[in-house]
């Protein structure tokens, strides 16, 4: 799945043209590695995305086209 997809079926980023524009500017890292909107998320990648000052570090658990607000916090877990 498209990095900017999973962040937006997963809830972490509200809207994906949101998460695309966090992509561009370089505020979200897979693996360490900044990674553009259109990089392949898979379970167990590491996600680290800059909110302003502080980070956010999440792996990824499993992968959803859709999922329900409620189901959306069992695509990842916090580190």
């Amino acid at each position: 799945m498209r990095l900017d997809k999973f962040l937006k079926v997963s809830r972490l980023i509200k809207r994906r043209t949101v998460a695309n524009e966090a992509c561009d500017a370089g505020r979200v890292l897979v693996n360490e590695k900044p990674a553009k909107a259109s990089a392949k998320v898979k379970p167990g990648d590491v996600i680290e995305i800059q909110f302003g000052s502080r980070n956010v570090k999440v792996e990824v658990l499993s992968i959803a086209e859709t999922v329900r607000k409620e189901e959306a916090e069992n695509l990842y877990r916090y580190l």
